[in-house]
């Protein structure tokens, strides 16, 4: 009897201890929020008539093939822009990106930082890159530093070599002088 007892009580344990949130399970366990690929430490080419364009690099890459197939970088992403001699023309940093397949479209968000081969620095906190058109452009504060001057303002288009760009609501300029001084010429 002792056992039949220890066995109907078992028995209530478990069936009065499982729970089934229906909502919880098709969120852990549903295809659109978990990625069909993941990986670690992930450099990716993109090359046209063998030539390499772009060199992305991120320390996680996940793949997303839901409604809206994606590739997101959670951890970050580097991104070097390359000219016809492999020279590297520009380079994008953010905080994450994510490149949707379908429109050949990336964002990135946090930190974000382009670089170009004269020096100059853009600062912003998103960024959209069109792969098809080879721009780039944002919505959000801007802050390009040149060795000359510090512009602020409000949107931005640029070629994806970040070296003809326009704000699209200029705020301000400081001019940096060769005494390490800056001072402030405009503001709107």
């Amino acid at each position: 009897m002792n056992s039949r007892f220890s066995f109907v009580l078992i028995g209530a344990l478990l069936f009065t201890s499982c729970e089934n949130d229906i909502e919880l399970i098709n969120l852990v366990g549903s295809p659109q929020t978990m990625p069909t690929e993941s990986g670690m430490n992930v450099e990716t080419i993109y090359s046209d008539s063998a030539k390499v364009k772009v060199k992305l690099i991120s320390p996680q890459m996940d793949r997303y093939n839901d409604k809206e197939p994606r590739l997101e970088m959670p951890k970050g992403v580097h991104i070097l822009f390359y000219d016809e001699q492999m020279k590297v023309k520009s380079e994008l940093t953010a905080d994450y990106a994510v490149r949707y397949e379908a429109d050949k479209r990336m964002e990135a968000k946090g930190n974000v930082v382009v670089l170009n081969e004269r020096g100059e620095k853009l600062n912003t906190e998103h960024l959209i890159w069109d792969q098809v058109s080879g721009k780039i452009r944002t919505e959000k504060f801007v802050k390009i530093t040149t060795a000359e001057e510090v512009i602020y303002g409000d949107g931005l288009e640029s070629n994806q070599d970040f070296t003809k760009y326009k704000i699209l609501k200029p705020k301000g300029t400081i001019s940096i002088h060769d005494s390490g001084e800056e001072t402030e010429e405009k503001q709107k």
